[in-house]
């Protein structure tokens, strides 16, 4: 059987269970389950507000380095959870996670910050839901799976592209349903203008962030306007850039769709080649090959410019003999390439049972389209804790997307194809590459890898 057939197949199978899984309530627990939160910002916020939405859970714990940022979030966690009481709040997560008392920690840090916390939550005795990608450079992503797997924990981490309803649709009705054909290239992009485009001069941070603690193992930049609380992407210190932010899910998602696991080759090309100007230290245009030997995947990110197809401008583009899946957070679109059927899906808003959403969309900026997504990752959280299984986003598929995106910033980087060997953690026959599989931590912070 040619590998692209038994992909179908395989697929089709694990559809049936992820839709099992996904589409079950998660049981009552017989009490409350005790929830920390440590970052809350504003995707921390979003997380926990539908966790809250879909199970009467106690969040007992919040952490976060800004202190204005932590009062905010213990109010609004106040007026919102069944007991109405005001949970106790930490500048320092070890000192929150020293409790012992937490089912439950989700982690929406920035990016620096995702290995450390989550493996001390997980040695805590905690249950994670980590925010993507799982780390910052190769070798902290594998020991967050590897702490995962030695604790026993359930992680599941927030590429909840798999949890989205329109796309579980997008899988059954075209992919597993075999409407695609054969599959050999697919694309995946993203054409928002997100690229920070400003120069601000340095200052001093506010008082009530202490910018040491939020920089931990990540250089100590000089502090500007853009690095808090939401522009830090604009710098490679904090994470990896567009493909680590947004190529992560797509990367995700299409790797989900066909079943497939790590890429035997990446390579990279790009740069800073239009905006030129701004303190951004990261790309406006990149493209990226994951090769999955007879498949491959190729991204595209421009911040500028125009999307060849402004209906889908951060998409995954799926390409088979028999016709073209388009896919992203808004809708899907199936076009058989001889004629037949063309199938459409939307994402899932709804108001009518979360009628929360909206204010919480124009306080919170929550994402409409997305909450339905978020709560089906949750509850898919839940019943793996119940059930003591691996998540539909579990650490090791996390660990997989997350390290092959930063693998694709290390060949442009090294300007060459990298193989990256996932039993060794090397690149084959690359010193230099597998030097930066680990990136230095600034003192006293020690790397998780050792």
């Amino acid at each position: 059987m040619d590998r692209r057939n038994f992909l179908t197949r395989t697929a089709a199978l694990a559809s049936i269970a992820t839709t099992a899984h996904t589409a079950r309530a998660a049981a009552p627990a017989a009490k409350p389950r005790r929830v920390g939160l440590i970052g809350c910002g504003w995707y921390g916020k979003c997380d926990l507000l539908q966790l809250i939405n879909i199970e009467p859970v106690e969040v007992v714990s919040l952490c976060d380095v800004d202190a204005n940022m932590l009062d905010e979030a213990a109010g609004l966690i106040e007026s919102r959870q069944v007991s109405k009481k005001r949970p106790r709040v930490y500048a320092d997560y070890k000192e929150m996670l020293a409790e012992k008392d937490l089912d439950i920690v989700l982690i929406a840090t920035p990016d620096h910050w995702h290995a450390l916390a989550m493996i001390a939550a997980v040695e805590a005795g905690a249950d994670v839901y980590v925010q993507k990608p799982t780390g910052v450079d190769v070798l902290e992503s594998r020991a967050m799976l590897d702490a995962a797997r030695r604790t026993g924990r359930v992680v599941q981490v927030g590429t909840q592209r798999r949890s989205t309803p329109h796309l579980i649709e997008a899988k059954q009705k075209v992919v597993d349903a075999g409407l695609l054909g054969d599959v050999a290239f697919a694309e995946v992009c993203c054409y928002y203008h997100m690229r920070a485009k400003k120069n601000p001069p340095t200052i001093a941070p506010p008082p009530s962030l202490d910018f040491d603690r939020w920089t931990g193992p990540a250089p100590l930049r000089p502090y500007n306007e853009l690095i808090h609380p939401r522009s830090w992407r604009a710098f490679m210190e904090y994470g990896n850039g567009i493909v680590g932010d947004m190529c992560v899910h797509m990367l995700d998602m299409v790797r989900w769709q066909l079943g497939l696991g790590w890429p035997r080759r990446i390579s990279s090309a790009g740069g800073i080649l239009v905006d030129t100007d701004s303190i951004a230290n990261i790309t406006d245009t990149q493209t990226a090959t994951f090769d999955f030997e007879d498949l491959d995947v190729v991204w595209t990110h421009r911040s500028w410019g125009s999307a060849p197809d402004p209906e889908f401008p951060w998409a995954g583009i799926i390409y088979g003999s028999k016709g073209t899946l388009k896919l992203s957070v808004q809708k899907y679109e199936f076009i058989p390439r001889s004629g037949g059927q063309k199938l459409t899906g939307n994402a899932v808003i709804e108001l009518d049972q979360y009628p929360s959403d909206q204010s919480d969309a124009d306080k919170w900026n929550m994402e409409l389209h997305v909450a339905s997504a978020i709560r089906g990752h949750m509850r898919d959280f839940l019943n793996a804790i119940d059930d003591r299984s691996k998540p539909v986003a579990d650490i090791e598929q996390g660990h997989i997307s997350s390290a092959s995106c930063i693998l694709a910033n290390n060949a442009l980087a090294l300007g060459r194809t990298l193989e990256f060997d996932p039993l060794t953690n090397t690149v084959v026959g690359d010193e230099e590459a597998t030097k930066m599989l680990r990136r230095p931590y600034r003192e006293p912070y020690q790397h998780p890898a050792g």
